[in-house]
Order: C-alpha cells, then sequence, then structure tokens
C-alpha cells in the first residue's frame, strides 16, 4: 500500500512539474494552429446527467495529453486522476485519445474544459461545456374565472428556472395566439419567462382549451390548459305542442318556449305584443296555455327569457282561421296517374291512325261508269258519246261499276 501510494504521489509530482514548466512557457505559445494533431468538442448536457470529454490526436507522436477544467486544473494527466473529484471518471486512454465522463453534472461544473498536448509549440483544444436546465412545470393564470361573451379575458403563462430562456406558445383550440413576453435573469444565470395573451370572447368559445407550450432543448411535452368559462345571454325559441295543423275557432293552443344560456335563464315571461294576454290563459313555467281560441285572440305573443348576462326573445305569431277552415279542400290529385291515362289514350289514337292509314292506302285506285264504255277508242267526245253503251237515252238501264 505504501508504495503505491508513493507511487501515485510521484506520478502526481510529475504532472505537477511538466505542468509548470508548460505554463513557464509563456501562454503566448499556447496557441491553436491550424493542422495541429488535437481536437474535441463542445459538449451540452442536462442537469444531473452525464457529460463526456473527448480529446483526440489525430496522429500518436508518444506527446504527454491531459485535462484541465476551467480553473486550468488537472483532472487527468495521460490515465492519472489528480484531481480529487470522484465524478470524473476515465471511459478510454489510448495512443489516440483521452476520454473522461463527468456524472452528475451541476451548473458550477459549466465553463471550458482544455484538453493539452505537449509538443512543441505546445497545442491546445477547447472543449465547452453548457449545462441545460429544464423549467419547472408552467403555471397558467387567467385574470378572472368567467367572461361574459364580447367582453376581453387576459391570460398569463410563467416559466420558471430554466436555462437557457424558455420560449412560450399559446393555442386556442387549433388556433394560434401571440402573446407578449417577457425574459428576467435571476442570480443565479437562470431564466424566468413570462407571456401573456389577450382576446374577445364568444359564446362559441366556452369549454374551449387555452394551451400555455412551452419549448426548451432539455424538455419535452410542456404545457399547461385552462378551458375558458364563457358567459352568455339566451337563446329562445317557441315551439307548438298543439295543435300540429291550423289553428281554429274552438281549439287549444299550447306553446312551450325553450331557452337556453349560460347561465341557465332565472326568469321567462309571456306576454302578448301591444295588448294584453286573454284573461283565461295559463302559465305555468315556460309553457302558455290558452282553450277555446276565437279571433278575438289573434297577435303576437312573446316569450322573453333573461340571465345576468342580458335578454332575448322569440315570437309566435297566432291567426285563428273558422272552425270549418281546411274541410271542404280539394282531394289531392294524383298526377302520375292522370299522366299514365293521358299516355295510354294518345297511344290508342297513334295505333287507330296508322291502322286507318295502311288500310286507305291498300285500296287506293281508279273507277270508271258505265257510260265511259269504248270511250277509249273514240276519235272525239261526239264519237265517244255515240260509241257509249246505251248512251243517255235508255238511263233506265245504266249501271255503274266500281272498281
Amino acid at each position: 500500500m505504501a508504495i503505491r501510494g508513493s507511487g501515485s504521489l510521484v506520478i502526481s509530482l510529475s504532472a505537477f512539474v511538466i505542468s509548470a514548466a508548460f505554463l513557464l512557457k509563456g501562454a503566448a505559445e499556447i496557441v491553436t494552429v491550424e493542422g495541429q494533431n488535437l481536437e474535441t468538442d463542445n459538449v451540452s448536457v442536462i442537469e444531473g446527467e452525464m457529460a463526456t470529454i473527448s480529446c483526440r490526436m489525430k496522429d500518436n507522436d508518444d506527446s504527454v495529453i491531459q485535462l484541465l477544467n476551467p480553473n486550468r486544473q488537472t483532472i487527468y494527466f495521460r490515465d492519472v486522476r489528480p484531481l480529487k473529484d470522484s465524478r470524473f471518471q476515465l471511459v478510454n486512454f489510448s495512443d489516440n485519445e483521452l476520454r473522461v465522463s463527468l456524472s452528475n453534472v451541476s451548473l458550477s461544473d459549466e465553463g471550458r474544459y482544455v484538453c493539452q498536448l505537449y509538443t512543441d509549440p505546445p497545442q491546445e483544444a477547447y472543449a465547452d461545456i453548457t449545462v441545460l436546465v429544464p423549467p419547472g412545470s408552467p403555471i397558467i393564470e387567467t385574470r378572472e374565472d368567467e367572461v361574459s361573451e364580447g367582453n376581453e379575458t387576459e391570460l398569463t403563462c410563467i416559466a420558471l428556472g430554466s436555462k437557457p430562456a424558455a420560449s412560450i406558445r399559446w393555442m386556442k383550440g387549433n388556433d394560434e395566439l401571440t402573446g407578449e413576453t417577457t425574459i428576467e435573469e435571476t442570480y443565479d444565470r437562470m431564466f424566468t419567462v413570462t407571456s401573456r395573451v389577450r382576446f374577445s370572447v364568444t359564446k362559441e368559445d366556452d369549454g374551449v382549451p387555452v394551451d400555455c407550450i412551452i419549448d426548451h432543448p432539455a424538455a419535452k411535452d410542456l404545457l399547461a390548459q385552462r378551458n375558458l368559462e364563457v358567459l352568455y345571454k339566451p337563446e329562445v325559441k317557441i315551439v307548438v305542442t298543439y295543435p300540429e295543423g291550423l289553428t281554429r275557432e274552438g281549439d287549444n293552443l299550447d306553446l312551450t318556449c325553450i331557452a337556453e344560456g349560460k347561465p341557465h335563464p332565472h326568469r321567462i315571461n309571456w306576454l302578448r305584443v301591444d295588448e294584453d294576454v286573454p284573461p283565461h290563459a295559463v302559465v305555468t313555467g315556460s309553457d302558455l296555455y290558452i282553450e277555446n281560441l276565437n279571433k278575438s285572440f289573434n297577435g303576437t305573443y312573446r316569450c322573453v327569457a333573461s340571465n345576468v348576462v342580458g335578454e332575448a326573445y322569440d315570437d309566435y305569431i297566432l291567426y285563428v282561421y273558422d272552425s270549418r277552415a281546411g274541410d271542404g279542400a280539394p282531394q289531392k290529385i294524383d298526377h302520375a296517374v292522370i299522366g299514365g291515362v293521358v299516355a295510354v289514350v294518345m297511344f290508342a289514337i297513334l295505333c287507330a291512325l296508322i291502322v286507318l292509314g295502311r288500310y286507305f292506302a291498300r285500296h287506293k285506285g281508279t273507277y270508271f261508269t258505265h257510260e265511259a264504255k269504248g270511250a277509249d277508242d273514240a276519235a272525239d267526245a261526239d264519237t265517244a258519246i255515240i260509241n257509249a253503251e246505251g248512251g243517255h237515252n235508255n238511263t233506265d238501264e245504266k249501271k255503274e261499276y266500281y272498281i
């Protein structure tokens, strides 16, 4: 054990001596030159997780390599760790690489780490460790729990304690909103981000979710949600429960007033525009009932509903018909049947015309009377008359033949 301790002490002293000699050569000689044999990478790590620093040599020339912290204290000299911080562990040491891990990273570990290679001139490569701190769960607040339709509401979202500063987006349903953002840096290099959004609401916005979405490289799916509570005046509709058709003298009338609002209407009234409601009309809640109608009841009946936001109404115009109105109305004519009958008649007429046409065509010809016999051989008209059999003298025996 003593021998091992002495060996470690000797190595530590050797590292110290070499480092001191390296520093004494002057900072002016510690430069990063083009084509140098040493390289490394910057590292971003979330607070509490592990970072890995890799010092790499392109070509091995047996030069001594070491890793320094931002205070230029030696973390590893070749494969030996002089620094008494067990969070640093050797991952790999070879001819071409010195790789060291740092577990449970905190903000105090942030800074520039130095890979040093003892060459002539000496070479350095720098690895900047950036520590990311995710924000806490966002907080969303509203100026008021409930807002009336047509008014403006304001929501505020706060993202606490992040590094770097978070960004905040707003969504109302599927629509993106634009907010006003302020960023405040705290004493411990952390950031608090506040965003406010204002917009007017309608009754359609009632129950619509508003999301405050946090974007940060160290966090995913961070959001806060608030459903809008919108108050709106009633929507009113009058429904005729009875009768289904015409309102005749002697019938009864039953009307129902349907009113919906937020909050629910606390008062529903029936009235007759410009006149009094018939004395025997009965109002039960949202229903109006009038029996034994007559024409003196004609007029406009109105249902008025109200809540804390406002009031609204719907009208029903009553017209009382004679008691027999609609009884002698002609029956409905089946136009399809009539059309079918007309088509059949027209078809029959067309067929008859075709048959008659064919009949006359077959019996078409020329006919001669008995007086005309021998006329074909006569030289003139007088001869034709003389040659005609019987002439005009024997009219009793004249016959006609039709061909």
